[in-house]
């Protein structure tokens, strides 16, 4: 199985979970590939960021939905089609799950893959 992080960034967010309170989050979308199947999943993971530099994962406040699965190969413009999904994805997985990520605050530049 190889699995492929075709986008991923950092923003702003608010939640609690486990008692804790989330200041950040990671938004990703990969593309898993095996034995001529691809599967691909829009995740946030929610994390405390204390500080500057604290970018710790969280696995108490990771929220996902696949978004596409099917025979075939990895494709650019099916990723540029759910990537221009991806923010409603997530927000409907943070509606879900009592959170928010603030898509005006980023904390990282974003990385494609």
């Amino acid at each position: 199985m190889k699995v492929i992080s075709v986008y991923q960034r950092y923003f702003g967010a608010e939640a609690c979970f486990s008692g804790v309170k989330r200041r950040a989050a990671q938004v990703m979308l990969t593309a898993t590939s095996q034995e001529g199947n691809v599967t691909y999943e829009a995740s946030v993971n929610f994390f405390p960021h204390e500080d500057d530099e604290d970018f710790s994962v969280s696995y108490d406040a990771y929220f996902s939905k696949v978004l596409y699965s099917a025979k075939g190969r990895r494709s650019k413009k099916r990723e540029e089609k759910l990537l221009s999904g991806l923010e409603n994805t997530v927000d409907e997985l943070c509606e879900k799950a009592g959170a928010k990520v603030f898509w005006d605050r980023p904390l990282t530049p974003e990385r494609r893959g």
